[in-house]
Parts: C-alpha cells; sequence; structure tokens
C-alpha cells in the first residue's frame, strides 16, 4: 500500500504541477457557480411569483427539486468532459515520455501501480466535488432544504465521480496518445449516460439490462434521495471491473516491455 500511496502522490504533484490541474478545476468550479447562482434565481423568481399570487400554496415548491437536483444533473455532465482530462496523463504520459519501463523495473507489483494512478484521479475529484460543498452550505445557511436528499445527492456525484476515473484509467493504459486516450474515455462515458435511451422501446430482457448498464440511472435514484444498494453495488462493480481491465492492460504492456 505505501508503494501505491507513493505512486499517488507523485502522480497527483505531477497533475498540479501542471496548468491542466488548476484548468480543470478553475473551469469545474466557474461552470458549478453559474449553474448553482442561474438555478437559485429562477427558483426565486418562481417563489416571488406564486408569492404574488393571493390564496396561491407554495409549499410544494423545495430547494431540492428546483437547485440540487438540476445542479447535479448539471454537474454530472461536466465530469463526463472532465475527467477524461485529468486521466488521460496517467499512463499514456509514462508511455510517451518512457517512464514507463522505469516503473516496471523497479520493485512495484502491477495492482500498486494501477491503484496508485487511480488514487491520484480519485484525489483530484474529491477535492473537485468537495469545494462544490459550499453550495449547499449557502442553502443550509438562508434556506430549508432537505440535508439527506442533499447527501443522498452529492454521494450519487462523488461515487460517479469514481467512476469515471477509473474509466479514464483504462483508457489511457491502452495508449501512449493522451488525446486518444481522453477521447477514448469521453466516448465510453458517453455511452454509459445514452445507453438506456432505447430502453422504452426494448422488450423486457433489453430493457432490464440497459437500464442496469446506465449510469445516469443509477445516480437519478441517488440524486433523489434514494440511497439502495444496487446503485451502490453497480458503482462498486463498475469501478472493480475498469480497474481489473486497466491491470489486464499495464501487465501486458509490462511483459511485451
Amino acid at each position: 500500500m505505501r508503494n501505491a500511496l507513493t505512486i499517488a502522490w507523485r502522480d497527483l504533484r505531477s497533475t498540479f504541477v501542471s496548468p491542466i490541474g488548476y484548468v480543470v478545476l478553475t473551469g469545474f468550479l466557474l461552470l458549478a457557480g453559474w449553474f448553482f447562482f442561474n438555478l437559485l434565481a429562477q427558483f426565486n423568481r418562481i417563489v416571488a411569483l406564486y408569492s404574488g399570487m393571493q390564496g396561491t400554496d407554495t409549499t410544494w415548491m423545495n430547494l431540492n427539486d428546483a437547485v440540487i437536483t438540476p445542479l447535479l444533473s448539471n454537474l454530472s455532465v461536466v465530469l463526463v468532459i472532465l475527467v477524461p482530462m485529468i486521466t488521460m496523463r496517467s499512463f499514456a504520459e509514462e508511455r510517451s515520455q518512457g517512464t514507463y519501463e522505469l516503473l516496471f523495473t523497479s520493485p512495484l507489483k502491477v495492482h500498486e501501480i494501477v491503484l496508485g494512478k487511480y488514487l491520484a484521479g480519485c484525489a483530484v475529484v474529491t477535492l473537485m466535488i468537495a469545494l462544490t460543498l459550499v453550495y449547499p452550505a449557502i442553502l443550509m445557511i438562508y434556506g430549508n432544504p432537505e440535508i439527506g436528499l442533499m447527501t443522498a445527492g452529492f454521494l450519487g456525484l462523488y461515487f460517479m465521480a469514481l467512476g469515471f476515473v477509473a474509466v479514464g484509467n483504462f483508457c489511457s493504459a491502452l495508449t501512449s496518445n493522451q488525446i486518444v486516450a481522453a477521447i477514448s474515455a469521453l466516448v465510453i462515458l458517453l455511452l454509459l449516460f445514452v445507453v438506456s435511451w432505447p430502453a422504452e422501446n426494448a422488450g423486457e430482457p433489453m430493457k432490464t439490462i440497459l437500464l442496469y448498464v446506465s449510469v445516469t440511472e443509477h445516480f437519478r435514484n441517488m440524486a433523489r434521495g434514494v440511497i439502495d444498494t444496487t446503485d451502490l453495488v453497480y458503482f462498486g462493480s463498475a469501478i472493480g471491473a475498469f480497474l481489473f481491465l486497466t491491470h489486464r492492460a499495464v501487465e501486458s504492456a509490462r511483459w511485451k516491455a
């Protein structure tokens, strides 16, 4: 485990030595702030409009449905684009710079390399999502959102981000070109997003499969405040599967080196 943490720390420092770490982090926070304050302003306009109508019931309006759930949905799409930018360097840069062989000849096991690089990506997305917690904190100070629903929603976003990191690392382990790695990861993540679209017109066995494979279906459940073991197993299985595939890809490259 110590070797994996050493690799993770090295990669994490490398991410923030280059501009890409700061660009991705700043871009994510700017977009999150834009979405949040626009959704909040829209909610305030609706409340003011209905409050001006005598006899109108406004109890059905709440911050979770109007602000938090749309915010999380928007951020999930942003993560589809930004996470591949974070992970594209993890293995592809090692190949392009010729340091892959140094890793293989060092007293490191393949699973330590894979785990270390995954932990580095997880640290970045953890920082990204942790910084967005300022927005629910604002709502808690000035409003009355349902804390349980917000917690479940942000947990869903976090688990989704961890899965995206695993996908991005797998794509990076397949090539020495960082652009190819980013585009490949983007395509896979988009497929996981839209795979449920034809489910309504599919037969029952296929419909069940498409809905289960879709990352949006599991994330949507948690964004609504429902923490189901099925969704947790899905995210855990997805992370484990792509880490295993990454291990196999790195192991194959090791034998070829």
